[in-house]
């Protein structure tokens, strides 16, 4: 589990095999000296399983349902990457309970000032729409966002300066895609009315 608290900012070093699988090797010294071979963690929201662990760096393997449900299969060497090790029993929560599982890719319809910071309005797939409510939680390319605003075709969040400094965030330009994972505890419950309606 995860709380959607980037911990840092990786780069794509290298990207290797074909549409089978893919291998990314990552470039980030603080989360890697932490990391052993079967480890959890999350590139961009997407949970995934450290398979090689070296100096300053470490690699993970994408299958193509992966690649398929996430925009990881558009990613380029020298990308930027949001990383988040699962969190410790022991720790404290941040964000919102956050599995690695993206729901969606959605559309990044607009970007506009808004103070210091910014605002990040995105067209989601429209299977997940119902999950979203204003003032609820999503997860924008595993990182943990309050919806800001909501209309019948896009949400906005609100991005802070320090979320701009410390997330990929900032480099998120109209027409990219971003990962999407709605709130698990909205999909629990509409699974658990099913039976009454």
């Amino acid at each position: 589990m995860f709380t959607g608290i980037i911990e840092e900012v990786g780069t794509i070093e290298a990207i290797r095999g074909g549409r089978d699988l893919k291998r990314l090797d990552i470039r980030a010294p603080g989360t890697s000296g932490d990391l052993s071979v079967g480890s959890s963690v999350a590139v961009e929201g997407v949970c995934l399983t450290a398979v090689e662990v070296g100096e300053g760096s470490f690699a993970v393997e994408v299958v193509p349902e992966t690649l398929a449900r996430t925009t990881l299969g558009a990613r380029d060497v020298g990308d930027r990457v949001n990383l988040e090790r699962p969190m410790l029993a022991s720790g404290r929560f941040d964000g919102h309970i956050v599995q690695g599982h993206v729901d969606g890719v959605g559309e990044v319809v607009a970007v506009f000032a808004e103070g210091e910071g910014r605002r990040l309005r995105v067209r989601p797939p429209a299977a997940l729409r119902r999950y979203l409510v204003e003032k609820g939680s999503v997860t924008v390319d595993g990182v943990s966002l309050t919806v800001a605003a909501l209309d019948a075709d896009t949400f906005e969040v609100a991005l802070i300066p320090h979320t701009l400094d410390v997330t990929t965030l900032a480099d998120r330009v109209a027409g990219d895609g971003v990962n999407l994972e709605v709130d698990i505890i909205a999909k629990y419950v509409e699974r658990l009315l099913e039976p009454i309606r």
